[in-house]
């Protein structure tokens, strides 16, 4: 699963990307300094993993991982291929979900592209390019179904989906601010459209923010409101101080958020928040082995989530043993929690709930 970074340039983008991922990408104070896509995969912060690993004293900690991708900055006109923007809007094409950066803060020595900082005209800037992109993909789509349509009736459903859609982009809405049912997002998915992806936006606030009410930003507030109109979410973040937080071990980290007077950095709670984004859950499996989070799409029954590990798991698949993770802890070993009758016995049909921890029985 990708999540693509996007922003105007010099709002914090890359500086984000590089707190997140330690990937060195480059960070410059002019357009266009990030031409290729950068990548980094991240470990999902998972307290619990920590307590388990603390239980078994493992060989093995393996955290769940999501995939977070640095694209260039995008300007008004992408959509007509402006600044590279063909190319940039083909790599927001690939990923799954989008981050979008929004500059919150004040500060001379950054250049702001339209010279002054006004984060809804930005965040219209990027979504009305995106917009644009999905008009002319939709266009296309709805002339092929109207085409179509003389030899088969049965795709005046689709035709009439993709009309409301059209509307609504028309009004420079994204096609995420609508609702939809199942068979409704099944077939938007034949359409590559960019404003359907979920969007979470991340407002990048100064340093003088940290510790305060976030409220007291205006900044942020506009962000916030913009974002509830389409529903999304916003996690409030300082890139320079999450840069800073990056280089520092695990005891200095928990010193510094400390003095700074809170208990989670921005970063841990954007990616949190991306995983879920995402719609993905994990399970656990601990033992002297390994402690490890394994990634599954919530929903998920047991033998597809057996089949995470392996595929003989899913096959051959007999039943898993669960444990919540309150119990395990409390009880402190899988053996004292299954005599205390804590441990269930579940079969095929049993949906994976996010913190089950699982013993899998199989025969191939």
């Amino acid at each position: 699963m990708k999540l693509g970074i996007v922003g105007l340039p010099n709002v914090g983008k890359s500086t984000l990307f590089n707190a997140l991922t330690n990937a060195g990408a480059q960070s410059a104070n002019y357009p266009f300094c990030t031409i290729e896509p950068n990548v980094g995969v991240v470990a999902v912060p998972d307290s619990r993993l920590d307590v388990l690993a603390q239980m078994y004293n493992p060989e093995l900690y393996t955290p769940a991982v999501i995939e977070f991708v640095d694209i260039a900055g995008l300007v008004k006109g992408a959509s007509k291929g402006e600044g590279l923007g063909n190319k940039f809007l083909s790599h927001i094409r690939e990923v799954d979900a989008i981050v979008h950066v929004v500059r919150c803060f004040e500060n001379t020595d950054i250049i702001h592209v339209d010279g002054n900082i006004n984060p809804v005209r930005d965040l219209e800037t990027i979504n009305l390019e995106l917009i644009f992109s999905d008009i002319e993909i939709l266009e296309r789509r709805i002339d092929a179904v109207k085409k179509a349509m003389k030899g088969d009736k049965t795709l005046a459903p689709k035709l009439e989906l993709y009309e409301r859609v059209m509307a609504a982009l028309e009004e420079g809405k994204s096609a995420r601010s609508l609702d939809y049912d199942d068979e409704e997002r099944e077939m938007l998915s034949e359409v590559a459209l960019l404003t359907i992806k979920p969007v979470i936006y991340a407002a990048n606030i100064s340093e003088a923010d940290i510790g305060k009410d976030i409220n007291e930003n205006p900044f942020y507030q506009a962000v916030l409101e913009f974002a509830n109109s389409e529903k999304s979410e916003v996690i409030p973040v300082c890139a320079e101080i999450e840069a800073q937080i990056a280089e520092l071990d695990d005891d200095e980290k928990g010193m510094f958020l400390e003095d700074l007077g809170i208990t989670e950095s921005g970063l841990d709670r954007l990616i949190k928040a991306s995983y879920s984004l995402l719609g993905l859950i994990s399970y656990l499996t601990a033992g002297p082995k390994e402690v490890r989070a394994w990634t599954i799409t919530k929903g998920t029954k047991a033998p597809g989530a057996a089949g995470k590990i392996h595929s003989d798991f899913e096959k051959g698949f007999i039943r898993a043993e669960i444990v919540s993770f309150d119990d395990l802890v409390a009880c402190g070993s899988m053996n004292a929690a299954k005599e205390k009758g804590l441990v269930r016995s579940e079969g095929k049909e049993y949906v994976i709930a996010d913190g089950d921890i699982v013993l899998f029985r199989f025969n191939v």
